[in-house]
């Protein structure tokens, strides 16, 4: 859960004012230590993630999905030269889910 940023600058400058504790103040306002260190670290909460560009081909995964709708993600990856994790991921954004069994009724 990410607090807003109005709160976090109140949480900050009551503790500069009123000169307490990272404890003090944590339990004061019923927030994390933790939470209170990382804001004075960084008050603002991040927007973004410094996270490179997927090697994933996502038109190549969707064909590969049509050619291949029963392959597990291992011969996915293995086929693409990416990781399974990876292929996990990709799949996720796709909206791709696994496999449900049907179910059949005497």
């Amino acid at each position: 859960m990410t607090y807003p940023i109005l709160f976090r600058r109140k949480v900050l400058s009551v503790r500069e004012k009123e000169n307490l504790s990272i404890a003090q103040v944590a339990k004061r306002f019923g927030v994390g230590v933790a939470s209170v260190m990382r804001w004075i670290k960084t008050p603002d909460p991040k927007t973004t993630r410094n996270k490179p560009a997927t090697r994933i081909n996502m038109e190549m995964l969707a064909q590969d999905i049509k050619n291949y709708p029963d392959a597990y993600q291992y011969e996915r990856a293995k086929r693409l030269g990416v990781s399974k994790q990876g292929i996990n991921h990709a799949l996720k954004r796709l909206g791709v889910t696994y496999k449900k069994k049907a179910c059949v009724t005497p």
